[in-house]
Protein backbone atom coordinates (compact mmCIF):
# COMPACT_ATOMS: atom_id res chain seq x y z
CA UNK A 1 0.00 0.00 0.00
CA UNK A 2 2.77 2.61 0.82
CA UNK A 3 4.51 1.86 -2.71
CA UNK A 4 1.55 2.08 -4.63
CA UNK A 5 0.81 5.82 -2.68
CA UNK A 6 4.68 6.46 -3.13
CA UNK A 7 4.26 5.58 -7.18
CA UNK A 8 1.42 7.28 -7.11
CA UNK A 9 3.10 10.26 -6.05
CA UNK A 10 5.87 10.24 -7.83
CA UNK A 11 3.64 10.06 -11.35
CA UNK A 12 1.60 12.86 -9.76
CA UNK A 13 5.21 14.89 -9.70
CA UNK A 14 6.15 13.80 -13.10
CA UNK A 15 2.59 15.03 -14.79
CA UNK A 16 3.12 17.99 -12.99
CA UNK A 17 6.53 18.74 -14.08
CA UNK A 18 5.37 17.48 -18.14
CA UNK A 19 2.04 19.88 -17.80
CA UNK A 20 4.36 22.67 -16.39
CA UNK A 21 6.59 22.45 -18.69
CA UNK A 22 4.01 22.32 -21.34
CA UNK A 23 2.08 25.23 -20.18
CA UNK A 24 5.99 27.37 -19.69
CA UNK A 25 6.37 26.58 -23.89
CA UNK A 26 2.78 27.39 -24.72
CA UNK A 27 3.59 30.81 -22.88
CA UNK A 28 6.97 31.22 -24.36
CA UNK A 29 5.09 30.54 -28.00
CA UNK A 30 2.68 33.08 -27.33
CA UNK A 31 4.90 35.57 -26.62
CA UNK A 32 6.60 35.34 -29.48
CA UNK A 33 4.05 33.98 -32.12
CA UNK A 34 0.80 35.81 -31.82
CA UNK A 35 -0.30 35.65 -35.62
CA UNK A 36 -1.33 32.40 -37.66
CA UNK A 37 -2.82 32.44 -40.69
CA UNK A 38 -4.74 30.05 -43.21
CA UNK A 39 -1.93 28.03 -44.02
CA UNK A 40 -0.93 27.34 -40.18
CA UNK A 41 1.64 29.77 -40.54
CA UNK A 42 3.15 31.16 -37.04
CA UNK A 43 4.25 34.89 -37.12
CA UNK A 44 6.46 36.72 -34.63
CA UNK A 45 4.65 40.23 -33.87
CA UNK A 46 5.71 43.17 -31.99
CA UNK A 47 3.72 45.94 -30.39
CA UNK A 48 4.53 49.82 -31.27
CA UNK A 49 2.30 51.73 -29.56
CA UNK A 50 -1.49 51.28 -29.88
CA UNK A 51 -1.01 49.05 -32.84
CA UNK A 52 0.92 45.21 -32.67
CA UNK A 53 2.44 44.69 -36.48
CA UNK A 54 3.40 41.11 -38.07
CA UNK A 55 7.16 41.67 -37.66
CA UNK A 56 7.20 39.55 -40.76
CA UNK A 57 5.97 39.71 -44.55
CA UNK A 58 3.10 37.50 -44.84
CA UNK A 59 3.24 34.14 -46.74
CA UNK A 60 -0.50 32.18 -46.61
CA UNK A 61 -1.72 31.07 -49.39
CA UNK A 62 -4.86 30.57 -48.24
CA UNK A 63 -7.33 33.18 -47.04
CA UNK A 64 -9.03 33.01 -43.42
CA UNK A 65 -11.81 31.13 -44.52
CA UNK A 66 -10.08 28.31 -45.69
CA UNK A 67 -10.44 29.30 -49.32
CA UNK A 68 -7.41 28.92 -51.22
CA UNK A 69 -5.50 31.98 -53.45
CA UNK A 70 -4.99 31.46 -56.75
CA UNK A 71 -1.76 31.44 -57.47
CA UNK A 72 -0.70 33.12 -61.05
CA UNK A 73 1.83 32.10 -62.37
CA UNK A 74 1.10 32.99 -65.75
CA UNK A 75 2.31 37.03 -67.10
CA UNK A 76 -0.39 37.73 -69.01
CA UNK A 77 -2.71 36.37 -66.78
CA UNK A 78 -1.15 37.85 -64.10
CA UNK A 79 -1.85 41.62 -65.50
CA UNK A 80 -4.86 40.79 -67.20
CA UNK A 81 -7.12 39.10 -64.62
CA UNK A 82 -8.44 41.29 -61.44
CA UNK A 83 -9.31 38.40 -59.26
CA UNK A 84 -7.59 37.91 -55.69
CA UNK A 85 -3.64 36.67 -56.29
CA UNK A 86 -0.51 36.12 -55.22
CA UNK A 87 3.24 34.50 -56.41
CA UNK A 88 6.18 33.80 -55.44
CA UNK A 89 9.28 35.84 -56.43
CA UNK A 90 10.47 34.14 -59.75
CA UNK A 91 7.87 31.19 -58.76
CA UNK A 92 10.14 30.14 -56.25
CA UNK A 93 8.78 29.70 -53.05
CA UNK A 94 11.69 27.59 -51.93
CA UNK A 95 14.28 30.14 -52.33
CA UNK A 96 11.85 33.16 -51.15
CA UNK A 97 9.10 32.86 -49.30
CA UNK A 98 11.44 32.45 -46.30
CA UNK A 99 11.95 35.10 -45.42
CA UNK A 100 10.93 37.96 -47.61
CA UNK A 101 6.65 35.85 -47.87
CA UNK A 102 4.58 36.04 -50.78
CA UNK A 103 3.86 39.16 -53.32
CA UNK A 104 -0.03 39.64 -53.16
CA UNK A 105 -2.23 42.02 -55.86
CA UNK A 106 -4.14 44.45 -54.62
CA UNK A 107 -7.69 42.31 -55.60
CA UNK A 108 -6.69 40.28 -52.57
CA UNK A 109 -5.98 42.59 -50.37
CA UNK A 110 -10.01 44.09 -50.74
CA UNK A 111 -11.35 40.59 -49.91
CA UNK A 112 -10.66 41.34 -46.46
CA UNK A 113 -9.64 37.84 -45.74
CA UNK A 114 -5.88 37.86 -46.68
CA UNK A 115 -4.98 38.43 -42.58
CA UNK A 116 -5.62 36.11 -40.02
CA UNK A 117 -8.88 36.46 -38.13
CA UNK A 118 -8.71 39.44 -36.06
CA UNK A 119 -5.94 41.24 -37.95
CA UNK A 120 -6.17 43.33 -40.83
CA UNK A 121 -3.80 44.60 -44.02
CA UNK A 122 -2.87 47.84 -42.58
CA UNK A 123 -4.49 51.34 -43.86
CA UNK A 124 -3.24 54.45 -44.94
CA UNK A 125 -3.64 56.06 -41.56
CA UNK A 126 -2.10 52.91 -40.20
CA UNK A 127 1.14 53.23 -41.66
CA UNK A 128 1.33 56.63 -41.03
CA UNK A 129 0.60 56.21 -37.69
CA UNK A 130 3.68 53.88 -37.57
CA UNK A 131 5.11 56.56 -39.16
CA UNK A 132 5.00 59.05 -36.76
CA UNK A 133 5.95 56.46 -33.88
CA UNK A 134 9.22 55.30 -34.78
CA UNK A 135 10.26 58.80 -36.85
CA UNK A 136 13.08 60.35 -34.78
CA UNK A 137 11.88 63.91 -36.56
CA UNK A 138 8.22 64.19 -37.17
CA UNK A 139 5.60 62.55 -35.16
CA UNK A 140 2.16 60.80 -35.39
CA UNK A 141 -0.27 63.48 -37.16
CA UNK A 142 2.46 65.61 -38.53
CA UNK A 143 1.68 66.72 -42.20
CA UNK A 144 4.83 65.53 -43.13
CA UNK A 145 3.07 61.62 -43.59
CA UNK A 146 0.47 63.24 -45.71
CA UNK A 147 3.01 63.95 -48.60
CA UNK A 148 3.00 61.67 -51.19
CA UNK A 149 6.62 60.22 -52.55
CA UNK A 150 9.99 61.26 -49.94
CA UNK A 151 8.82 61.50 -46.32
CA UNK A 152 10.25 61.39 -43.04
CA UNK A 153 13.79 61.34 -41.79
CA UNK A 154 14.77 58.24 -41.00
CA UNK A 155 11.50 55.77 -40.56
CA UNK A 156 13.03 53.97 -43.19
CA UNK A 157 16.55 52.99 -41.35
CA UNK A 158 14.58 52.36 -38.23
CA UNK A 159 12.30 49.97 -39.99
CA UNK A 160 14.74 47.85 -41.83
CA UNK A 161 15.99 44.64 -40.58
CA UNK A 162 19.58 44.92 -39.93
CA UNK A 163 20.30 41.88 -42.47
CA UNK A 164 18.81 41.04 -45.39
CA UNK A 165 19.06 44.27 -47.68
CA UNK A 166 21.70 44.19 -50.85
CA UNK A 167 23.67 47.47 -51.95
CA UNK A 168 25.18 50.50 -50.50
CA UNK A 169 24.30 52.13 -47.50
CA UNK A 170 21.69 49.07 -47.00
CA UNK A 171 21.95 48.73 -42.95
CA UNK A 172 18.85 49.40 -40.89
CA UNK A 173 18.65 49.62 -37.14
CA UNK A 174 15.71 47.68 -37.00
CA UNK A 175 14.98 50.05 -33.47
CA UNK A 176 11.40 48.25 -33.07
CA UNK A 177 11.98 44.86 -34.46
CA UNK A 178 9.58 44.98 -37.31
CA UNK A 179 12.41 43.84 -39.64
CA UNK A 180 11.38 44.79 -42.48
CA UNK A 181 12.57 42.70 -45.27
CA UNK A 182 12.75 43.84 -49.70
CA UNK A 183 10.73 41.55 -51.27
CA UNK A 184 10.82 43.32 -54.37
CA UNK A 185 7.41 43.57 -56.74
CA UNK A 186 6.21 41.87 -59.31
CA UNK A 187 4.83 44.23 -62.34
CA UNK A 188 1.37 45.14 -63.58
CA UNK A 189 2.76 45.50 -67.02
CA UNK A 190 4.49 42.40 -68.35
CA UNK A 191 4.29 40.39 -64.81
CA UNK A 192 8.51 40.41 -63.86
CA UNK A 193 10.00 40.79 -60.91
CA UNK A 194 12.64 43.06 -59.79
CA UNK A 195 14.68 44.68 -56.52
CA UNK A 196 14.52 41.60 -54.64
CA UNK A 197 16.88 42.30 -51.83
CA UNK A 198 16.92 45.98 -52.63
CA UNK A 199 13.59 47.06 -51.97
CA UNK A 200 10.64 46.54 -50.23
CA UNK A 201 6.67 47.65 -50.63
CA UNK A 202 3.59 47.30 -48.89
CA UNK A 203 0.07 47.08 -49.54
CA UNK A 204 -2.41 49.42 -47.45
CA UNK A 205 -5.64 48.54 -47.49
CA UNK A 206 -6.98 52.20 -49.43
CA UNK A 207 -7.49 52.93 -52.72
CA UNK A 208 -6.24 56.34 -54.30
CA UNK A 209 -9.81 57.13 -55.17
CA UNK A 210 -13.24 55.18 -54.66
CA UNK A 211 -12.89 52.37 -57.47
CA UNK A 212 -10.29 53.26 -59.47
CA UNK A 213 -7.32 51.66 -60.58
CA UNK A 214 -4.54 52.21 -58.03
CA UNK A 215 -3.71 51.89 -54.31
CA UNK A 216 -1.09 53.42 -51.76
CA UNK A 217 1.66 51.72 -50.92
CA UNK A 218 4.81 52.07 -48.65
CA UNK A 219 8.35 51.69 -50.04
CA UNK A 220 11.93 51.44 -48.27
CA UNK A 221 14.73 50.93 -50.21
CA UNK A 222 18.27 49.47 -49.62
CA UNK A 223 20.28 53.13 -50.07
CA UNK A 224 18.00 55.61 -48.45
CA UNK A 225 16.54 55.98 -44.57
CA UNK A 226 12.92 57.71 -45.74
CA UNK A 227 10.02 55.98 -46.17
CA UNK A 228 8.21 56.66 -49.17
CA UNK A 229 4.34 56.80 -50.19
CA UNK A 230 3.31 56.28 -53.68
CA UNK A 231 -0.05 54.84 -55.34
CA UNK A 232 0.66 51.87 -57.68
CA UNK A 233 -1.68 49.83 -59.91
CA UNK A 234 -4.03 47.50 -58.18
CA UNK A 235 -2.10 44.43 -60.61
CA UNK A 236 1.24 45.16 -58.85
CA UNK A 237 2.34 41.99 -56.85
CA UNK A 238 3.86 43.67 -53.13
CA UNK A 239 4.21 42.24 -50.01
CA UNK A 240 1.73 42.75 -47.03
CA UNK A 241 2.04 43.27 -43.33
CA UNK A 242 -0.84 42.58 -40.70
CA UNK A 243 -1.49 45.18 -38.13
CA UNK A 244 -4.30 44.83 -35.25
CA UNK A 245 -4.83 47.41 -32.42
CA UNK A 246 -3.61 47.01 -28.89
Amino acid sequence: MRQTITSFFAVGIILACVLGCKKDQENDLDNEYKCIDGDGNLYKTVVIGNQEWMAENLRTTTYNDGTPIINKVNNSRWISDYSGAYCWYEHDSAAYADPCGALYNWYAVNTGKLCPKGWRVPSDKDWKTLEGYVDSNFGIGDPEWDKRGSRGLDAGERLKAINGWGGYGATGTDEFDLSMLPGGYRTDDNGNFGYYQNLGQWWTSCEEYWDGPYAWVRRIISNDNIIYRFTFSKRMGNSVRCVRDI
